[in-house]
């Protein structure tokens, strides 16, 4: 099992907005539009340096996703923000009739999403924001693991043509991918080459799945452990490459079961290759108020649960 040392933890909004100011300063055309979110969105540097092109709409997210739309006709790149509960389920039909249906450059970003915003609880996290966006036609889903990624997916997708959600959180995680990647959408990437089981990870997941990885590695279990970042458009080439290598599949997400990464895995491995699949996930249920770690210990969203996981598919293969 590889090794992925890191010298901090950061919070994954704090990378995307790293990469806004950065494409202040290079992409004329990017503009950010806010629902009173500046300060939890990390916004706070691209409104300072670029203050004519900052748009604070209030608590307004529909109208947000309206006038986003309407930029876009002016040649504008606008990137919206708030919480992924209030980017999605509170402005579906505005986010599908006004961006989707007509295909319009807009970069829908999304702080705390899942089970780890923690305190707010249920009405304020969200765990089906990724299979609601991911049924839009034509619209990409990017779920960065890190503050590295998310701020490398933040600068890629201002070159992306086309409607984009980005999806990422507010605790702080290890940060351990390249500080110099690139972004590819997409592509998966590959953390640590095996033979007994695929274990697709995706979001703050990712880190869940090297120390599962790790105590695999000490039961004699040598784990193929690639990071999805791109939900939509999936891998499936990297994916059933892996799963035909190793002849079982485990997915893990911080996300319903229904509608999510391991939903999309599944599809594809019925059409192609049925193998056998544990995934890691949300059962059909709410989340509620706790801290982070809280939470995602009481849903088995942590490394003991994709250890079992893994476990449980290694015996049903054939």
């Amino acid at each position: 099992m590889k090794d992925f040392p890191y010298t901090e933890s950061k919070d994954t909004r704090s990378g995307f907005g790293a990469g806004l100011a950065e494409l202040g300063k290079t992409n004329p055309n990017v503009v950010a539009l806010c629902a009173d979110l500046t300060g939890s969105l990390k916004m706070d540097a691209f409104k300072k340096e670029n203050p004519d092109r900052f748009f604070q709409v209030g608590i307004a997210e529909a109208n947000m996703m309206g006038v986003a739309a309407g930029m876009t006709i002016g040649g504008k790149i606008p990137f919206t923000g708030t919480f992924a509960n209030f980017s999605t389920g509170r402005v579906y039909d505005q986010i599908r009739q006004s961006i989707a249906y007509s295909g319009k450059n807009v970069k829908i970003c999304a702080s705390h999403a899942g089970l780890t915003l923690g305190e707010d609880g249920a009405t304020h996290q969200i765990l089906e924001d990724l299979g609601m966006m991911k049924m839009l036609p034509g619209m990409t889903v990017i779920n960065p693991c890190d503050f590295n990624q998310t701020k490398a997916a933040t600068i890629a997708i201002a070159d992306y043509e086309g409607p984009v959600y980005l999806r990422f959180g507010r605790p702080v995680v290890p940060n351990f991918t390249p500080a110099d990647q690139k972004f590819e959408i997409g592509k998966a990437w590959t953390l640590n080459e095996g033979t007994d089981v695929s274990i697709f990870a995706t979001g703050h997941l990712v880190w869940k799945a090297v120390l599962a990885g790790k105590l695999l590695a000490e039961k004699g279990i040598n784990a193929e452990i690639i990071n999805i970042h791109t939900i939509k458009p999936l891998d499936a080439e990297a994916i059933l490459t892996s799963a035909r290598k190793t002849g079982c599949v485990v997915t893990a997400e911080e996300h319903q079961m229904n509608g999510g990464l391991g939903d999309s895995i599944a599809q594809l491995l019925a059409r192609e290759e049925p193998l056998p699949l544990e995934m890691v996930a949300v059962h059909d249920s709410f989340g509620e108020s706790g801290t982070p770690d809280q939470l995602m210990e009481k849903y088995n969203l942590n490394e003991a649960a994709i250890v079992a996981a893994v476990e449980a598919v290694m015996k049903r293969k054939k």
